[in-house]
């Protein structure tokens, strides 16, 4: 390979030809040219630019939960922010780094007593990537609480984006329209119970765990919700719930997930996503979005 990253940047780890099916929660995806854990903002910085210098195409992962990577894997750096995980709490004002887990920001919360996290309490992706996609779950969006985040744009400058600037709607922000990375974010919390707090998370875990398919890998929910519609119902309606696609299943427990049952590819995700796409639209008109987020190359 031209590019000897391990050997350029050794006090990063950085793994060559990794397959990324070992980091998605669908255990899918072929492998990254190059696969990077930066400790902190520096490090991710240098290999931005080093990417920008050497033409070499880059992306984030956040906790490659609500994600598909194509069976032939991805060229040029993979970043993930995995190691960068920090978390404070400041006069009700939380700041996580972007690589935390977005449930162990919802439980710190809890430790300081501090109430409007509690949505986000079984959502396993990380703080960047649930304020990327503005992830949301039982009437709650990262929007409610978010203060502001730091980002990271590809010239290597440092900018800190408002709750303005963000332009966020429904699994939509600003960011997602840029190549870009997020390093942290604040999210303001208001002081409350901490029993009504603690209650209202152990329920929402229990809601979770009652009607998600938690016990195979999966993407989590794969479409967007359309207007006026649930998806999970309109697929049981079409026939579809239970249907196997190669290793890939439409979840009996909820319609709305695909499940990973019996080694399934990414291939497999994305010929049947498609299908239940078509169908569909065939069925009742109606045309669904992926929620999911799909990356990478075909084989």
């Amino acid at each position: 390979m031209k590019n000897n990253l391990p050997a350029i940047f050794p006090e990063i780890a950085i793994l060559v030809d990794e397959p990324l099916m070992n980091y998605t929660f669908t255990k899918t995806g072929g492998p990254a040219d190059f696969l990077a854990f930066p400790k902190n903002a520096d490090e991710v910085r240098d290999l931005v630019l080093y990417c920008k210098d050497e033409n070499m195409p880059w992306l984030i992962l956040g906790n490659a939960s609500n994600l598909i990577v194509k069976d032939g894997g991805i060229r040029g750096l993979v970043i993930m922010l995995s190691d960068m995980t920090d978390i404070t709490v400041e006069e009700g004002l939380l700041t996580a780094e972007a690589g935390a887990k977005l449930i162990d920001a919802t439980y710190v919360a809890l430790d300081h007593s501090l109430t409007g996290f509690e949505f986000a309490c079984g959502i396993p992706g990380s703080v960047g990537g649930a304020v990327f996609m503005n992830a949301g779950a039982y009437d709650g969006e990262v929007q409610t609480i978010f203060e502001s985040c730091d980002v990271l744009l590809a010239d290597g400058s440092i900018r800190t984006y408002t709750k303005e600037d963000m332009d966020f709607a429904y699994r939509h922000t600003a960011i997602q329209e840029l190549q870009a990375i997020i390093l942290r974010a604040r999210f303001r919390l208001v002081k409350g119970d901490y029993d009504q707090i603690k209650a209202r998370m152990v329920e929402l875990t229990e809601l979770r765990q009652l009607k998600q398919p938690l016990e195979y890998p999966s993407c989590g929910s794969v479409f967007k919700r359309p207007v006026g519609h649930y998806t999970g119902k309109l697929i049981q309606d079409a026939g579809l719930q239970g249907m196997k696609w190669g290793g890939a299943q439409i979840s009996e427990k909820h319609a709305g997930f695909i499940v990973n049952v019996d080694n399934a590819t990414a291939t497999d995700y994305l010929e049947l996503i498609a299908y239940i796409q078509k169908t569909i639209l065939e069925k009742f008109g109606v045309t669904l979005e992926t929620e999911v987020r799909i990356i990478g190359e075909e084989v």
